[in-house]
Parts: C-alpha cells; structure tokens; sequence
C-alpha cells in the first residue's frame, strides 16, 4: 500500500509540475479544466448520482461551462467574489454540520454547491496564471497549501487534543490547524526576508497567507462534511492508494479563488 502511495503521488507531482508550470495560454486552461472536470465527475457521485451516464453528464455540464467562461473573461471577477462569498457560508455550515444538511441535502443544490466549488478554482488558476508573475502566485497558494497540510498532519498527530470539527472531520484538531498555520506563516516570514521586502508587504503578506491557509482548511473540511452525508470515504478510486481528486484537491479549491480575489483587491494584475 505505501509503494503504491509513493509510485502514484511521484507520478502525480511531475505531471502537476510539467502542467502547472510548463503549460502557458489554452494548453494550461484545457489542462486544468481536464482535472476540474475530473473532479466534477467525482463531485457528482457525492451529489448522489448513481449511473455513470448521470455523472458523465455532469462532468460534461461542467466542461462546456469552463469553455464558456474562458470565452466570457468578464465573469471571471464576478464568479471569484461569488466563490468568496459561497466559503464563507460554508463556514457556517460546517459548523453547524449536520443540522446543516438540511439546507444543502438533495440532488439539485448539492449538484449547484459542486459548480461554486469547481468553476472558480479553475477560473482563479486561470487568471493567476494570466498575471504577472503568474507561476510565481500559483506556487506561492500551492506551498502554503501543502505546507500547512503538513504542519497540521505532524503538529496534530504530536500534539492533538481538541478536535476541530468532530462531527464533520474527527481526525482533525485545533493544534493541528495552528501547527499548520504557523509552518506557512514561517516559510512566508523567510521569503519576505530572503527577498528584503519591506514591512508594509511583509504584514501584507502574513495577513494574506493567514486567510488562504484558514480557507484552506474550510476547503477541506466541505468536502468531508459532503462525503459524510454521502457514506463515503473518498470521492472515487482515481488515484491508487490516494482516493481521488477532489480528495487531492478539496483545500486548494477554496484557496485558489481567495488568494486570486485577495490579489485583486490588492491592485494584482490591474
């Protein structure tokens, strides 16, 4: 089981690094959207679809949406603010999970919820990657993504006493979330340094990665609460030994449209 974690998650970080960073323009839009729509066709399982026909036509929904979002550059702010705004709520509804449930349990919402969580994490990629520096912004989310991620799996795993959201992710605690949270906080603290940027960027900065990594989190956390009501452990068995990509992908989905709307705010790519 390990060799096999080890073979596919070594196959997934080259193609990830040869399509994140060495695809430019329509390339690197098809090449997410093939993995967004991946996702969809995941997402759809969880939405409670059970033919392939039914999560084929999902999938599909969801492709010729991202075709037409590459064509209405326009929505692109629009549907971020929007993808802000759904997180939030999301919030609120992990926290209150399952009574929750009841505002987003059935076919038709779930379905809805699965368009605000996958066509903005394409649409943010996208735009980072149209502005300056894009490679640079998108390797910047990703890291304090995973870094958080292993901060909170060793702090956690250490330290681990109170839970952060038992009924929705019971292995998941609040040491582990500020062991996380510190560790991208850190690796930030040491790139302004290294880089002699000033204090006003440095603060900035911090705050920045405070709100992605805590985003992040929530990210994940929705999947979880939906795989729950669903009765499932992973969104599908794409990737051996790894579940599938919504569950590779859950925190970057929320992450990704933040910091692209954070950047906007910011005055980035204007």
């Amino acid at each position: 089981m390990l060799r096999q974690r080890i073979i596919t998650a070594s196959i997934l970080v080259l193609i990830s690094i040869l399509g994140f960073f060495g695809l430019d323009g329509l390339p690197f839009a098809l090449f997410i959207g093939f993995v967004i729509t991946l996702g969809a066709w995941e997402w759809a399982r969880l939405a409670g679809l059970s033919s392939q026909a039914d999560r084929m036509g999902y999938a599909l929904v969801v492709a010729l949406l991202l075709v037409a979002l590459h064509w209405l550059s326009l929505l692109a702010i629009p549907l971020l603010l929007l993808s802000a705004a759904w997180w939030l709520l999301a919030i609120m509804l992990i926290l209150k999970y399952p009574d929750s449930s009841r505002f987003w349990v059935g076919k038709p919402r779930t379905l809805f919820i699965g368009l605000l969580i996958l066509l903005p994490a394409w649409q943010g990629l996208v735009l980072l990657k149209s502005w300056p520096q894009g490679n640079w912004l998108i390797l910047a989310v990703m890291l304090l993504v995973w870094v958080a991620d292993i901060g909170a799996f060793f702090v956690g795993r250490k330290l681990g006493r109170h839970k952060l959201a038992p009924k929705v992710s019971p292995g998941k605690s609040w040491e582990g979330f500020w062991g996380g949270l510190v560790s991208s906080l850190a690796v930030t603290l040491f790139t302004v340094l290294y880089q002699g940027w000033s204090i006003q960027v440095l603060i900035a900065a911090m705050i920045v990665s405070t709100i992605v990594v805590a985003i992040s989190v929530v990210g994940d956390l929705t999947e979880s609460m939906f795989k729950r009501s669903a009765g499932v452990k992973d969104s599908s068995q794409l990737l051996p030994g790894h579940g599938g990509i919504l569950d590779r992908i859950d925190s970057l989905t929320a992450a990704i449209p933040v910091f692209a709307v954070l950047l906007w705010l910011a005055g980035w790519g204007n």
